[in-house]
């Protein structure tokens, strides 16, 4: 899974960020809402964790935007603001869900894992071939018994599993399990899928597609 922060307070934002990337998603920080609007326009995000308050570009117009727009993505809005009405007024801009200042963190991770299960692409459990992904808890197995996964080797064969046979690039998976900083020239996805292949065994399950990318 993916997620982009939008947070003005950089000390904040990046907490939120080193939180999230500890609970194994992808993880990009932005601090100003052009910021946001820019790298949601060509990156696919499965939550955005938005704050209201924010410089350049108002958190409100960037979730009208994003919400009227072509992004999937599900907006959990954080705010300082906790009456009634202002969580009316969230919601009522496009936002999935509202967080007031300050919070807990382990309940905005509940509330992300909440989220992306509602996302398009957010089956919980995913199953196939004699493997099973639990989303949620972050574990596999296959034909029943546990993977010893590292969160890097698990969203990649999340993704995979989830593109049900589409072949997936690596330039995707990237996108998909990495963050907008990942060297696209780098081989760390070939050496993840090296790794990933040997905990899977035989008969092998990851087919590679030459020129074009991976598939389940």
């Amino acid at each position: 899974m993916r997620i982009l922060v939008v947070e003005d307070h950089r000390t904040l934002a990046e907490r939120i960020g080193e939180g999230l990337r500890d609970q194994g998603w992808a993880v990009d920080v932005v601090f100003d809402g052009g910021a946001a609007l820019e790298v949601a326009s060509y990156s696919p995000y499965d939550v955005i964790i938005l704050d209201r308050d924010l410089p350049v570009v108002h958190g409100d117009d960037v979730c009208t935007a994003l919400a009227g727009g072509t992004s999937t993505a599900r907006i959990l809005m954080l705010t300082a603001a906790a009456q009634v009405a202002d969580r009316v007024q969230g919601l009522d801009l496009g936002a999935d869900d509202y967080l007031a200042k300050p919070f807990d963190f382990a309940e905005l991770a509940a509330r992300v894992r909440a989220l992306a299960r509602r996302a398009p692409s957010g089956a919980p459990v995913l199953e196939r071939a004699g493997l099973k992904v639990d989303r949620a808890r972050r574990r596999a197995w296959r034909d029943g018994g546990p993977l010893a996964l590292t969160r890097k080797e698990f969203g990649v064969l999340e993704t995979l599993m989830a593109a049900d046979g589409v072949v997936v690039s690596a330039e995707q998976l990237l996108e998909t399990v990495w963050d907008i900083n990942a060297d696209p020239f780098s081989n760390t996805v070939s050496v993840t899928l090296a790794r990933l292949r040997r905990k899977l065994g035989d008969p092998p399950l990851i087919e590679t597609v030459v020129g074009s990318g991976y598939r389940l």
